[in-house]
């Protein structure tokens, strides 16, 4: 499937990739966190594209569930808006960054 590709493709290009809504709290939420430690990241707003549920649904066989934001880092799925706040505050999302 092409949005499978697309997104393998995208977590391999950039070190931290947020796929996101533009109008999901959680997702800026998520952003916030990595603004905070001045990380660049690559934000994907999935409602300005037009295979928004082939993605979604790529990201649902790749980590689970289809809702948004999806974060990885480094590759990896850390998880979702309250997940990345957790790790924000409890030191771990620098400490990952930092590695």
């Amino acid at each position: 499937m092409a949005a499978t590709q697309f997104v393998k493709d995208a977590i391999a290009h950039d070190p931290i990739v947020i796929f996101s809504k533009s109008d999901c709290g959680y997702c800026q939420m998520a952003k916030e966190c990595f603004d905070k430690l001045k990380a660049t990241y690559k934000s994907i707003d999935l409602d300005k594209r037009e295979d928004m549920d082939d993605i979604q649904d790529a990201l649902e066989g790749i980590t689970g569930a289809r809702s948004v934001p999806r974060v990885f880092v480094n590759g990896v799925f850390i998880g979702g808006g309250s997940d990345v706040r957790k790790m924000s505050q409890n030191g771990k999302l620098e400490e990952l960054l930092k590695q």
